[in-house]
């Protein structure tokens, strides 16, 4: 029922098109036993991804992401109830046709952090900062076991093959020259270790990834574990700075004494550059920039503490 999606041609007619998406995902939930269900797509998320009733999600990787979906379900399975904040809990997962794949996983309850975050009070910020740090800081000791082979391998060729990349990356964003020319240098300046203590990463630690209960700061959903990797733990802390605690240096510090480790805002900025994803122009349009205008003086802004 689903077309092969291997090109981003082919991702930007098919997967948007809910003609399409829909009649794919009803016929998925009907060989899995769920016909009739009802079926919500969710407006987030670069997937597409569907509740199903109200006990359960339904997410669906076309054959260009098919290698997220074996890692979201493999990641899911092994994480299931170590975690301090709940995770989704997997009922099936596999292939269906044209090189798609599916994970069928458990409905989290709560609401998007990222929608309920302006209305929440201080202390409730600082409440749930803390707790993202206890939930890392499980994450991050829970022995990745059969996910060893998730991720780059080795991380010293890892680290080397995006510096290669990172100025032409972020050109491609758009930045200006004036951060271009500062990038080589900076990333000559900062140590960053080559064979760390292998850690499971979620990579995208952010709010719009939380989930949080109506009646008060109180996390109940940690989700998209799709890029998750083995790597160095610093490296999960990118998304934290950027999309949890937004350069706020009194967040950071409750973030960090709960979690148990701090950082140098260098090291996470150098993340930042390296990091798969990244696009520092969007971050500066959102988070902005001081008026120093140095990396330096950017990761002081991001990614320090009080």
């Amino acid at each position: 029922m689903l077309p092969v999606v291997e090109t981003d041609e082919e991702w930007d007619a098919i997967v948007p098109d809910e003609t399409v998406m829909r009649a794919g995902a009803r016929d998925l939930c009907a060989r899995l036993g769920l016909a009739g269900a009802p079926l919500t797509r969710f407006a987030d998320g670069s997937q597409p991804v569907y509740a199903v009733g109200d006990a359960l999600v339904l997410k669906l990787f076309p054959k260009a992401a098919a290698e997220d979906g074996r890692t979201e379900a493999r990641v899911l399975s092994h994480l299931h109830g170590r975690l301090p904040v709940p995770t989704p809990r997997v009922h099936d997962a596999g292939v269906y046709e044209n090189g798609w794949r599916y994970v069928l996983m458990s409905r989290l309850p709560g609401e998007n952090l990222a929608h309920a975050w302006n209305r929440l009070s201080r202390p409730d910020h600082e409440r749930l900062a803390a707790d993202v740090g206890e939930a890392l800081a499980v994450l991050h000791a829970v022995a990745p076991g059969p996910l060893a082979d998730l991720g780059p391998g080795d991380w010293g060729a890892f680290l080397d093959r995006r510096r290669a990349v990172a100025v032409e990356q972020q050109r491609g964003h758009g930045l200006p020259a004036a951060w271009l020319e500062q990038i080589p240098d900076f990333l000559a300046s900062v140590p960053l270790p080559r064979d760390p203590a292998p850690c499971l990463l979620h990579t995208e630690v952010m709010r719009q990834h939380l989930l949080v209960a109506p009646d008060g700061p109180r996390l109940t959903g940690l989700f998209d574990f799709e890029p998750a990797m083995i790597g160095h733990r610093a490296y999960d802390f990118v998304g934290v700075g950027l999309f949890v605690t937004r350069g706020d240096p009194h967040l950071m510090t409750r973030l960090t004494a709960s979690y148990g480790q701090a950082f140098a805002p260098a090291e996470l900025l150098a993340y930042t550059l390296l990091h798969v994803y990244s696009n520092l122009p969007r971050y500066l349009r959102e988070l902005g920039a001081p008026a120093e205008g140095t990396l330096t003086a950017l990761a002081e802004a991001w990614f320090g503490a009080a």
